[in-house]
């Protein structure tokens, strides 16, 4: 983990992103933290002069007993971790703390009596626990979850950084030339409500090569929670038809962002928010391929896509259709933002106007 840093000449505040280290709450948590630290919002938040900045992502990992019990009650959570995470808590102190996933909300509450109040803490996904507890609770709109201080999404807060865009773009230039009939397939697996199972596989594989037939260009890539076997099945399919496949460092550079740049549609399996957020922030014309399983959570994450025209359930057929990018990262960060500014208010022009803007490495 890379030391605080400590930089004289930083402006803005010091922020922390925390996560459980699951890869989907660690995303969101990143998704957050670029939009808060896009050049337009980080310009009005420069002001601040924070310390104790940290660069690379904290992953706490709390131990039994403490993850059988609900965030909310666990008696002295930071005895949970280990002695190394422990020592984070400790002045000084973020301006922000991003945090997502249940096992790390008990520290969002700690670190924000343990700053006097001074840290503005921002939990990421139903915590289980008062959201009196935390200054901002993130949870998306489908697990109906309401306060004063609640933002509701829709999915999860997806953010693609424009520098990010470009280097993708740019890497997988020759994609351009394939745009028009290009489908970006995602492929997601086994969670606690669907499963991906040999029959939804076969139900997917032969609605994906019809679409082959009909000459649609198909880029299938995995998830971590996809079977093995699933993957390889789908990598011997995408062979057999001439699709382009990945599912990591084996295959070759990451496509994943330029695939979703240059597609035309996409194919997303139900089980990931994440998933059909990233196909929504680029506007794509999703359609939400059937897994095994369901519940009332999900059914009311996929009508939410639904009613708002990013989605529509998979037929093994494609379509074109139009609706606004869904940027729910950009909303989170304007809230932060103004309450970043309410306890810090901007200086009079005449103060700053001596003083040079210097962006944290981070930001660049």
């Amino acid at each position: 983990m890379a030391p605080a840093s400590q930089a004289d000449d930083q402006l803005g505040p010091s922020v922390w992103g925390v996560s459980d280290g699951r890869a989907g709450n660690a995303a969101q948590v990143r998704a957050v933290m670029r939009a808060l630290s896009s050049t337009g919002r980080w310009m009005q938040i420069a002001h601040i002069a924070g310390a104790g900045h940290r660069e690379t992502p904290i992953e706490l990992t709390p131990r039994a007993p403490w993850t059988l019990l609900p965030g909310g009650n666990w008696p002295m959570p930071l005895a949970a971790l280990p002695k190394e995470q422990r020592s984070l808590f400790q002045p000084p102190f973020p301006d922000v703390w991003i945090a997502a996933g249940r096992r790390s909300a008990p520290y969002t509450a700690r670190i924000r009596e343990m700053s006097g109040g001074r840290t503005l803490t921002v939990q990421i996904l139903d915590p289980k626990t008062s959201a009196d507890k935390f200054d901002l609770l993130v949870v998306p709109q489908h697990d109906d979850v309401t306060g004063p201080n609640v933002i509701q999404t829709v999915g999860s807060p997806s953010h693609f950084a424009a520098d990010d865009m470009e280097t993708a773009g740019q890497a997988f230039a020759d994609l351009a030339d394939e745009q028009g009939k290009s489908c970006i397939v995602i492929l997601g697996g086994n969670s606690k409500a669907h499963r991906f199972t040999e029959a939804a596989a076969d139900r997917l594989e032969a609605q994906l090569a019809a679409l082959a037939q009909q000459k649609w260009r198909l880029r299938i890539t995995a998830s971590r929670r996809t079977p093995v076997e699933i993957v390889a099945r789908f990598r011997a399919f995408a062979d057999k038809v001439g699709a382009r496949f990945w599912s990591g460092p084996q295959d070759g550079q990451n496509p994943y962002l330029a695939w979703l740049l240059y597609s035309d549609a996409a194919i997303v399996t139900e089980d990931s928010a994440n998933m059909l957020s990233d196909a929504a922030w680029h506007a794509l014309p999703i359609h939400i391929a059937r897994l095994e399983g369901s519940s009332p959570k999900f059914d009311r994450l996929h009508e939410s896509l639904i009613s708002r025209g990013c989605a529509r359930w998979f037929d093994g057929t494609l379509a074109h259709w139009q609706y606004p990018p869904l940027r729910e990262a950009d909303r989170v960060a304007d809230a932060i933002i103004e309450k970043l500014i309410a306890r810090h208010p901007q200086p009079a022009l005449k103060d700053v106007k001596d003083q040079s803007v210097v962006l944290p490495d981070w930001l660049e």
